[in-house]
């Protein structure tokens, strides 16, 4: 899907510039407004905030449809983001080779978000041979759904679900890379800021795996391609 930036103020080079630098290196919108004023760019820390609201989310849907292809051995968790000075809960799931497959952040951590969750991660990547989850009663009760709808459409083999903690330490590890930036962004204002925020984030954390086609592209060139 080719992204439309027309009626934008500025160039789309410009507008993606400011929205890989916040999403890559968590700095305020404040400072992301005087950091493009120091390269002739006009532009407030509303505006700023609103263009990474608007194409973070559209980016990373490209980013799903174009990322090489993923195992089919997940590992699947969920970790706590502060919104509003509240917490919510940040559904992930990697390969058991670490590249990551899907994400999803929800006000609920129970059976319906874990469900809408992994209804998303298959959409996405088809359904997994095995996932690997903590003990969590809702991650387990979600996984068990998507086995029933295998069973409802005929299929006669199931996904196999270990929950063995020592397994899930790739995925532990590797939302560390996500808590530093939003630790650094300091919470957010709105559920649907931090939505597109985190879709940001990840589509960066995707590149740095290099988990896209480079050809010898830099990691922003990566990002602006994913806009079409």
């Amino acid at each position: 899907m080719t992204i439309d930036f027309k009626g934008s103020h500025h160039p789309k080079d410009v507008i993606l510039y400011a929205v890989f630098f916040y999403v890559r290196y968590a700095v305020s919108y404040r400072d992301l407004e005087k950091i493009m004023e120091e390269r002739g760019v006009d532009v407030d820390h509303a505006t700023l905030n609103r263009r990474v609201v608007k194409y973070a989310p559209l980016i990373a849907a490209n980013a799903q449809t174009r990322k090489r292809p993923t195992g089919n051995s997940w590992r699947m968790d969920e970790t706590y983001i502060k919104v509003k000075g509240k917490w919510t809960y940040y559904y992930r799931a990697i390969d058991k080779f670490g590249k990551t497959l899907d994400f999803m952040l929800s006000e609920h951590r129970d059976e319906a978000a874990v469900t809408a969750f992994f209804t998303r991660a298959i959409g996405n990547n088809g359904f997994p041979d095995r996932v690997v989850i903590d003990k969590s009663g809702a991650n387990l009760a979600g996984l068990q759904n998507m086995n029933c709808l295998l069973l409802l459409n005929g299929w006669f083999w199931l996904i196999e679900i270990l929950q063995v903690k020592y397994l899930n330490n790739i995925i532990e590890q590797d939302h560390r890379f996500i808590k530093k930036l939003t630790r650094q962004m300091k919470g957010f204002k709105s559920f649907r800021s931090a939505s597109a925020t985190l879709e940001g984030i990840e589509v960066a954390h995707m590149i740095h795996k290099r988990q896209f086609e480079a050809s010898g592209q830099s990691a922003f060139q990566q990002f602006a391609a994913l806009a079409g």
